[in-house]
């Protein structure tokens, strides 16, 4: 098989590429600027090459950050707007990075990148493939604990509609949300939230 063909093959099961992850595979990034040269693969940002054709999903803006920025891990309004939780959908894509990590140079797609530290930033964590990239992502109650600590940034109003949503929908448990909050001390901060929501849930 010919480099060019293999660097299709290689487009066709992983969605996005970028040249420096061939040599892993014995092949030249030359052949990849030749296919774009060609006309048969395109970029879709500084250093990301896809299939014109590709199957692209509602999640190729997250495959595409998880693919500049590996070690990112989707959260706050963007983990919500994944899990389908409350009504926001973020024209960046949020990422927690670590706090000693350093800032990713990433001109697209638009990035908010938050700095997450210790068991905070490594507790429920999800990995899920798209488009053939391994993207990580703060599972539902994670990311709900993870708006009210963030909720200067982001708003009350946003961390209620996403608690209300999700214990409505149960897309997570009170115990699971509890055992976030003590990881990520907001277990004080949540508990007369979390107590005024179920009131309202249980009474209707």
């Amino acid at each position: 098989m010919r480099q060019t063909e293999k660097v299709l093959q290689l487009l066709q099961d992983q969605g996005v590429l970028r040249p420096h992850e061939l040599k892993a595979y014995g092949i030249s990034p030359i052949a990849l600027y030749t296919l774009y040269r060609q006309g048969r693969v395109m970029r879709t940002g500084r250093g990301l090459y896809s299939l014109p054709d590709g199957n692209f999903t509602e999640h190729h803006s997250l495959a595409e950050s998880c693919k500049r920025v590996p070690q990112g891990i989707v959260c706050l309004l963007s983990a919500l707007c994944f899990h389908n939780i409350g009504t926001q959908n973020p024209f960046e894509v949020w990422l927690a990075i670590d706090r000693k990590a350093r800032y990713p140079q990433v001109d697209y797609p638009p990035l908010r990148i938050m700095r997450f530290s210790g068991e905070a930033r490594t507790t429920g964590v999800e990995v899920h493939l798209l488009e053939g990239v391994s993207v990580k992502v703060y599972d539902q109650a994670k990311t709900v604990v993870d708006c009210f600590k963030y909720r200067n940034k982001i708003g009350l109003d946003l961390c209620l509609e996403a608690l209300t949503d999700g214990l409505r929908r149960r897309k997570f448990t009170v115990n699971q949300l509890i055992r976030y909050a003590k990881i990520c001390r907001m277990e004080n901060v949540m508990r007369p939230y979390v107590e005024a929501v179920l009131a309202v849930l249980f009474s209707h």
